[in-house]
């Protein structure tokens, strides 16, 4: 039995009480035969996993799947400038206790992660403001603990808390991540499926679908690849996401149709559209 499978097992017999909704669906397909394996070996060496990679590859997916291979719950943080310690850690409340009032401190999903041994999964990691990660730092790195700021307590970090972080680089809103907080983590590339794997996906998404559709979508999807290493249109063009809402669509309406709506009209500027949609007509003839 490998390293992975004996980490996996020894999760799986511990009990994470009435959490098993928040256990992800398996699903996701690696881009290539060894991506899948390398992050693994991350998280069961409790190591910080950052995901690098354009909107629409699969990030989440991706954490959904490892927290379902696990049976590991997973905490969830979206980030925001707005994002600050209350929505991390949590926030204390005044409740009625017989009859009296009292101070109770209600807990986030980082202080639930690591107490319970769940996943901790923060997307977008790179549009929260700088001054509000660096809290996390002490439990990112070897000491795997913190301080809360809010009740003094010292929380020792459950053997099965495990951290994935997703980031989407040069989009609106987003900013370099600093460096103390980069270099605790283990980064992985996580790009467009293409190919057979991409294949692979339609056919397991759309089983019933037309042959001619998923032809279009899959020949669309690896012009739009090509055209954005090309620099004539922008990553989210090219999303798998989008595209896949757009086949979903084509089960109700013309294919051009569900393309225009869930993925031309997205981008900013007219010049993309009109050369998303040139391609779009060029491969539905």
């Amino acid at each position: 039995m490998s390293l992975i499978e004996q980490d996996i097992a020894k999760r799986k017999e511990r009990t994470h009480e009435n959490y098993d909704k928040l256990i992800g669906k398996a699903g996701y397909i690696a881009p290539d035969n060894h991506l899948w394996q390398d992050i693994l070996s991350a998280i069961v060496l409790r190591k910080p996993v950052l995901l690098k990679g354009p909107t629409g590859a699969g990030k989440t997916k991706l954490a959904e799947s490892v927290s379902a291979l696990f049976g590991q719950p997973m905490q969830s943080i979206n980030c925001s400038v707005d994002l600050d310690a209350e929505a991390l850690l949590g926030f204390k409340t005044l409740v009625q206790r017989d009859g009296q009032s009292v101070i109770e401190f209600v807990e986030g999903p980082v202080v639930t992660a690591m107490k319970k041994g769940h996943f901790l999964y923060i997307d977008e990691i790179n549009m929260a403001k700088a001054e509000t990660l660096p809290i996390l730092h002490s439990a990112l790195d070897h000491r795997r603990m913190m301080t809360n700021p809010f009740t003094g307590e010292v929380i020792e970090a459950h053997p099965d808390f495990s951290v994935i972080s997703a980031i989407n680089e040069g989009y609106i809103g987003t900013a370099p991540m600093n460096e103390a907080l980069k270099n605790r983590f283990i980064a992985y590339p996580i790009p467009y499926l293409t190919g057979q794997q991409l294949a692979e996906l339609w056919d397991r998404e759309f089983p019933e679908a037309d042959g001619n559709l998923k032809t279009f979508m899959l020949n669309l999807a690896e012009d739009l690849m090509k055209q954005v290493e090309n620099g004539l249109l922008s990553e989210e063009a090219a999303s798998i996401r989008s595209l896949l809402d757009a086949t979903a669509l084509a089960a109700y309406m013309d294919p051009l149709r569900a393309v225009q709506y869930a993925i031309a009209e997205k981008l900013d500027d007219e010049s993309e559209r009109d050369l998303f949609m040139d391609l779009a007509h060029t491969w539905k003839k």
